[in-house]
């Protein structure tokens, strides 16, 4: 159903998450009751997408990004040329299309990112997201019961080595499950590419019940795929979901997107 407020419109497009914004054109100015409004629209719907924003500057996102929160530079990953904050995302590749969050190799794992469409190829290259609420939702109470005691351990890919970065430096733990800081709910806090194993337990004993929580993490019922064009900005919760890219994108075409992190606190039971 979709629902009007004095700035904008909201049209979900998921079943359990995303939405379309309509009535926002971010090129001609934005101010922080409107991102308040979007952040109300994005607790809600978990990612928001905004078409038409192409005539958006590098620096007026990083601008927006500065009225949701502390702008995360990445530990690792270059920023674009002029703009720190500002990384390019492209090609899908073997980290971007397993379902992940953003960096939870860190302390504090951003809370949302903002991703900005540049250059997209004629065909493929899509993005998915997953409710991580509703994965929580879905499993039993026993291994929920079970879940809500543990800690899991984190731990960055290598490129942070290759990047001077120490094993200590992008290693970290949170809770398997945490409540988001606005919310209250619940959500699964595991992913592929940067979950390890479990505090106290081998990697040997994890690594079943892990990839049995990835499976649940990204169910399709459970997801919501967006097919891009040139101009859409989306905004997503970087902890009540995980994304991925589908690695089918048009060989030899470009695909930029440009994206801002919003620093996080450490995520809590």
């Amino acid at each position: 159903m979709t629902t009007t407020t004095a700035e904008f419109t909201v049209t979900p497009l998921g079943g359990t998450l995303g939405a379309r914004i309509d009535g926002v054109r971010l090129a001609d100015g934005f101010d922080q009751p409107l991102v308040d409004r979007l952040r109300e629209a994005l607790d809600e719907h978990l990612v928001i997408y905004l078409p038409g924003q192409q005539d958006v500057t590098s620096a007026q996102q990083l601008e927006l990004a500065g009225l949701w929160g502390e702008i995360a530079v990445h530990p690792y990953v270059p920023s674009i040329d002029g703009y720190p904050g500002i990384m390019r995302i492209y090609d899908p590749n073997e980290l971007t299309t397993v379902w992940h969050e953003d960096t939870t190799h860190m302390a504090r794992p951003p809370l949302a990112s903002i991703l900005l469409a540049r250059e997209i190829p004629s065909r493929g290259g899509d993005t998915m997201w997953a409710n991580e609420y509703a994965a929580y939702d879905r499993l039993s109470e026993g291994l929920k019961a079970t879940l809500d005691g543990l800690d899991a351990i984190h731990e960055g890919t290598t490129m942070a080595g290759e990047q001077g970065l120490t094993h200590e430096q992008v290693t970290t733990t949170h809770p398997v499950v945490v409540r988001h800081h606005r919310t209250g709910r619940k959500a699964l806090f595991v992913n592929a590419n940067y979950t390890t194993r479990f505090v106290g337990w081998s990697k040997e004993e994890s690594e079943p019940l892990l990839r049995y929580l990835y499976a649940q993490a990204s169910r399709p019922e459970i997801t919501w795929r967006h097919t891009w064009t040139v101009g859409d900005l989306l905004i997503w919760d970087n902890i009540a979901t995980q994304h991925a890219a589908v690695g089918d994108a048009a060989p030899g075409e470009p695909r930029t997107l440009h994206r801002v992190t919003i620093g996080g606190s450490p995520p809590a039971r």
